[in-house]
């Protein structure tokens, strides 16, 4: 068992209407090409040090660029104890392609 939910753009759009965290784990270098509107910016090799920043309370939903790197910070962040974590499907990719707005 992962211990966290990869869920896809419709299912994304739901919790974030329920309050769910948006966490953006790519570079800064990529997301200075754009990003999901409320994303907060926690690069992948940084979860470790800051993962006690995220409300365990939450849902948390992961995202990178196609789904690789967000399900391993889901996993990690799942296996800390963090119950509510999930991973979009696809990443901002999908996102996008699904007429997501994404932001600079």
């Amino acid at each position: 068992m992962s211990g966290f939910k990869n869920i896809t753009v419709t299912e994304l759009q739901d919790l974030l209407g329920d309050g769910a965290v948006l966490v953006d784990v790519r570079t800064d270098a990529e997301i200075a090409r754009g990003r999901i509107k409320g994303a907060i910016s926690l690069p992948l090799h940084l979860l470790p040090f800051r993962l006690n920043e995220l409300d365990a309370n939450k849902t948390t939903v992961f995202y990178c660029q196609m789904g690789g790197r967000s399900a391993q910070a889901a996993a990690f962040a799942a296996a800390q104890g963090l119950t509510g974590a999930a991973n979009l499907q696809g990443g901002i990719t999908a996102w996008y392609h699904a007429g997501g707005e994404v932001v600079a």
